[in-house]
């Protein structure tokens, strides 16, 4: 097991000793610990329960922005089973607006990864990138992929722009 590997288990196992566990609460201590390795790596900023501009109803676990590629999403889910489809339809929102962007699906699970990229491969799943289980080797050569990103803050979006704006104060000055 890789370094970040380790150090995700470790945190995981230390959590699964906490007697008060539920799904709810397991889901956002692995977001925090998948986190947590982002700012060690220097893999900033990370947006938490992010909503993306001009996707509706969609709140993403974690984003980063970088300059290359506009979004990148991580969905952070400690089990799969059919959540998968979830992910895949949000990474299919991101990138009807966000046409460059990456989404990956990180989880603890290595079978049921195994399952969701076979279907990425037959294209059953077509939003998703990448599942990747985040104790592997694949989860360090993410890290290590991001990091050749420029990550920022994302731009401000203006809504409408036009060099011909007719306003209320130009009519007035026409008569």
């Amino acid at each position: 097991m890789t370094e970040n590997g380790q150090s995700i288990q470790k945190y995981w196992n230390a959590f699964l000793l906490h007697p008060e566990r539920n799904n709810n609460l397991n889901g956002k201590v692995f977001e925090y610990i998948l986190a947590t390795l982002c700012v060690r790596e220097g893999i900033l900023p990370i947006y938490m329960s992010a909503k993306v501009a001009f996707v509706p109803n969609v709140i993403y676990d974690l984003m980063f922005y970088t300059n290359e590629r506009g979004p990148i999403c991580w969905s952070v889910k400690t089990s799969l089973r059919e959540r998968y489809k979830q992910a895949d339809l949000e990474a299919i929102a991101l990138k009807y607006v966000h046409r460059k962007a990456l989404s990956y699906l990180i989880t603890l699970e290595e079978n049921e990864a195994r399952s969701v990229k076979a279907k990425i491969k037959s294209g059953d799943v077509i939003g998703l990138d990448d599942v990747i289980v985040a104790t592997s080797e694949d989860f360090n050569q993410l890290i290590f992929e991001l990091k050749e990103f420029e990550f920022s803050e994302p731009p401000t979006v203006k809504v409408i722009e036009s060099n011909q704006i007719i306003t209320e104060e130009k009519v007035k000055n026409i008569k």
